[in-house]
């Protein structure tokens, strides 16, 4: 299968202020594949992974230089942030539902992008919730508040509501980590099937869920990237010592 290149990152550097966040990273990612980044805490992989839709716009006195494409366009010149962040979805740590139904959780965006018709909402609420593996589980209470949930599948409502905007490109910061094993494995599961139609991208600080759902793995340490390639070959046989003393557990 020919992989196609859905993000080409060069030369990117990242300061907030005078500190150096990220220093000249480069690296593609494929589409419909997952790719993992690994490193310590502090070491630049979630600072990285909210360049890609431009959410370092919102915090005051950053500087980008360098090149992020996405599909060729260059989304720091060429692209209005409203119409990347809804290619460009992301999912944060913590499960953030709004305090509202489950329903409008996922009708939400696609009412801000212009959908009224209630039979197409409908349609679309039913599809995400089936995408993010939570239909079965909410079918009945569509319309009682998301906030009642249990945390894994507030989480997985937070994905479902990601694609009810149709995406691209899933970008997921650390979304298991406030989760218990058993959630954690759905998520998983559902990250192997999401791949089939979507480009992942997702931070992790277990390095076991890397290796389990991880295509490419990039290793990060100081807001560099020491390392990046096939997931096998970062945690099997890596080229530069330090990403064997991270994998290994000497350090991190």
């Amino acid at each position: 299968m020919d992989t196609q290149c859905k993000l080409k990152i060069t030369d990117l550097d990242l300061f907030y202020g005078d500190f150096q966040a990220l220093q000249n990273v480069s690296m593609d990612i494929n589409a419909n594949e997952v790719m993992a980044f690994i490193g310590p805490s502090g070491c630049g992989k979630s600072t990285f992974i909210k360049t890609i839709n431009r959410m370092n716009d919102l915090i005051p006195d950053v500087t980008i230089k360098g090149k992020v494409l996405y599909d060729g366009v260059d989304i720091y010149k060429d692209f209005d942030v409203i119409e990347l962040r809804k290619q460009i979805g992301m999912v944060f740590q913590k499960p953030n539902p709004f305090p509202m139904t489950v329903y409008d959780n996922i009708a939400y965006g696609p009412r801000i992008h212009g959908v009224r018709d209630k039979k197409k909402l409908d349609d679309i609420v039913e599809q995400s919730l089936k995408g993010a593996a939570l239909w079965d589980e909410v079918a009945d209470r569509l319309h009682k508040p998301a906030l009642g949930l249990s945390g894994g599948q507030q989480q997985r409502l937070c994905i479902a509501r990601v694609l009810a905007v149709e995406p691209d490109v899933v970008l997921m910061d650390e979304p298991t980590s406030a989760l218990d094993p058993i959630s954690t494995a759905k998520i998983e599961d559902l990250i192997d099937e999401l791949k089939k139609e979507y480009t992942i991208v997702i931070v992790t600080h277990n390095m076991q869920q890397a290796g389990r759902i991880s295509d490419q793995t990039a290793f990060f340490l100081t807001g560099e990237v020491v390392e990046t390639g096939p997931t096998e070959k970062i945690f099997y046989n890596p080229e530069d010592k330090r990403t064997e003393d991270y994998i290994s557990g000497r350090f991190g």
